[in-house]
């Protein structure tokens, strides 16, 4: 009994030391970002052109949670299009008309202004138009992407 329980003990230990490093590494980040520490790149590939972001927590890119910035310039508009995750958008400033649906309709938008607050299932069709700079927030789920519902309208396949 005594040697059962020493190469239990043994196997144990082996398998806290191998899975050790892998659960330091999703453990989650400590993040503090004031307004004036963000800083900007031009916008994702799948974004329309003239957008930035930065990422204040997290990695799009990989599975767990992110947030980051989006900045939109006056005038701009995202086809209508879809994501995996439940999305949370908080305005920080400006204000963003946002419309569900598969069909682009400004006159089917509803504003939300700075402050406001937009939450989205995974998977609902939506586009965006906005008529000023306006900021967002967004938090969701990685591995992030956008489908746009008509593929013509997806900027990746332009470049």
């Amino acid at each position: 009994m005594q040697s059962f329980v020493l190469r239990a003990a043994t196997c144990g230990s082996v398998l806290l030391l191998t899975l050790t490093p892998a659960l330091a590494q999703q453990q989650p980040q400590h993040a503090m970002v004031n307004a004036g520490d963000v800083t900007w790149k031009d916008g994702p590939p799948s974004l329309p052109k003239g957008s930035q972001f930065s990422v204040l927590y997290g990695d799009p890119g990989k599975d767990g949670i992110f947030v980051m910035r989006l900045k939109f310039p006056a005038d701009y508009r995202i086809p209508p299009h879809t994501h995996p995750a439940d999305e949370v958008v908080t305005v920080v400033s400006g204000a963003v008309n946002f419309g569900m649906g598969a069909t682009f309709d400004p006159a089917k938008t509803t504003a939300v202004s700075a402050g406001g607050v937009v939450a989205m299932p995974p998977g609902m069709q939506h586009y965006v138009q906005v008529g000023q700079e306006t900021v967002v927030q967004l938090s969701s789920r990685g591995p992030w992407n956008i489908a746009y519902v008509n593929p013509a309208d997806d900027p990746r396949k332009s470049q």
